[in-house]
């Protein structure tokens, strides 16, 4: 299979597994959320090797370089080796400070149904909840 000289940013995002689906990656790309080498661009816009992909995903700001230009969707395991992740460890991590600490959620004896009103403002000012 002969590679392509330029793709779309859409399909190729959706190519390489950064999105489920293509209308996702369009979805996104209209919403202002991709750039390419600092410009934010369509859908349309026609990739080509080396570039910088920059996209905000789920909260996180992904950074990409392209290596290999693909237009069909292929196994993760054959996707990886098409892009460069570039992005940072901090912004990978952002969000595990937040989990630090939460413990998991309370759980009751069975059988002894849901709290009383009491039961209740007691869990409340034991948490801290007042």
């Amino acid at each position: 299979m002969a590679t392509p000289t330029k793709v779309r940013v859409d399909k190729w995002l959706w190519s390489v597994r950064i999105f489920k689906s293509r209308s996702l990656a369009t979805d996104v790309c209209k919403s202002r959320k991709v750039k390419v080498n600092d410009k934010v661009v369509k859908a349309s816009f026609n990739l080509s090797g080396g570039e910088t992909i920059s996209v905000v995903k789920n909260g996180y700001n992904l950074t990409l370089k392209v290596v290999q230009l693909i237009n069909k969707r292929v196994s993760a395991t054959l996707a990886e080796p098409c892009y460069k992740n570039l992005t940072p460890k901090e912004e990978m991590d952002k969000y595990k400070s937040w989990y630090i600490g939460k413990g998991k959620p309370e759980l009751r004896e069975r059988g002894e149904g849901r709290p009383t009103k009491k039961d209740r403002r007691n869990i409340d000012e034991f948490k801290g909840f007042n």
